[in-house]
């Protein structure tokens, strides 16, 4: 049996998350002392019990979920399961970086201090309520694409994140993603949503902020992962840190590639991926991409005996 570690992205955020692991292993807890020294801030205090919409914002949910993923990450390790048990990790967005530490090729100080850098980037890059995403479900990558072509009429609009077969979302101009929306219905789509973001992610309007993070990532130590990861924007294993430098930066502007990313793995022989941090998104993605995946979320300490025991 083969099994992945996948690594949620943004809007898997909640209040109170992580706290049961920290609480429960030390491992655990060092986790978010080193991501709050690293910052500079409490971070772990907003995220256990601060206000929701301060974590929601990009430059504070984006660390806080790689704290979360990697403080689940060494409570496996405590009770023995090291990376070397998956055949692969991979990760949905910001994951990646989530991914990349937990298989050794970042530390966690360094991770915190991009995701931060990454997170206001991003946010910085388009001023708020000019970009937005929308989730198209029911029509395929290729419909959302030509729906996007469609949409565009000389602004930005393009296919952003190919989730699972029943969900692509595009992001770009707020008019034209809005636009998107009602030519997807007309195509047949079963609804088009409007997501809570603060901006178009994904897209070529990040552009400022891809170029913030080649020079933020340009002096960063990268190591070969301990485990191949499988790169949002290649959707196939990569292990070359020259490659992941450059793929990260390409990632801000790129599509992420999950629904192909899935297919990879599960071509590969995985059967089992474990989700590794907070919610239950990519579980809920994969099981619509391949059903012979098993899947678990591994967030609680609870989830973690879970995970142990099906291991046998």
């Amino acid at each position: 049996m083969s099994l992945a570690f996948v690594f949620p992205g943004q809007g898997a955020q909640s209040i109170g998350m992580g706290r049961a692991l920290a609480e429960t292993y030390p491992a655990a807890r060092a986790v978010f002392d080193e991501v709050d020294e690293a910052l500079g801030e409490k971070l772990s205090a907003l995220i256990w019990e601060g206000d929701a919409e301060e974590l929601t914002l990009t430059q504070n949910a984006q660390p806080a979920l790689m704290a979360t993923s990697m403080a689940a990450m060494r409570a496996l390790e405590a009770e023995g399961v090291e990376i070397g048990a998956a055949a692969f990790v991979a990760g949905h967005s910001l994951g990646e970086y989530s991914a990349l530490a937990a298989a050794g090729a970042l530390s966690v100080a360094d991770t915190a201090r991009l995701l931060r850098t990454r997170g206001r980037a991003m946010q910085q890059a388009v001023p708020v309520g000019q970009g937005a995403m929308a989730a198209i479900l029911g029509l395929d990558l290729e419909a959302v694409r030509a729906v996007a072509e469609e949409a565009a009429q000389g602004e930005v609009c393009q296919a952003a994140n190919d989730n699972d077969p029943t969900q692509v979302v595009v992001s770009g101009t707020k008019s034209a993603v809005e636009r998107a929306a009602e030519i997807a219905k007309e195509k047949g789509a079963k609804r088009a949503v409007m997501l809570p973001v603060s901006a178009p992610f994904h897209c070529k309007l990040m552009q400022p902020a891809a170029d913030a993070m080649a020079e933020a990532l340009a002096d960063v130590e990268i190591k070969a992962p301990a485990v191949p990861l499988i790169a949002n924007v290649r959707a196939e294993a990569v292990t070359d840190p020259e490659t992941i430098r450059q793929l990260l930066v390409e990632q801000v502007t790129g599509a992420v590639r999950w629904r192909e990313s899935v297919q990879y793995m599960a071509g590969q022989g995985v059967t089992e991926a474990w989700e590794i941090g907070a919610g239950r998104a990519l579980s809920g993605m994969i099981r619509k991409i391949d059903r012979a995946i098993a899947c678990q979320a591994v967030g609680t300490p609870e989830e973690v005996k879970k995970a142990l025991d099906s291991r046998g």
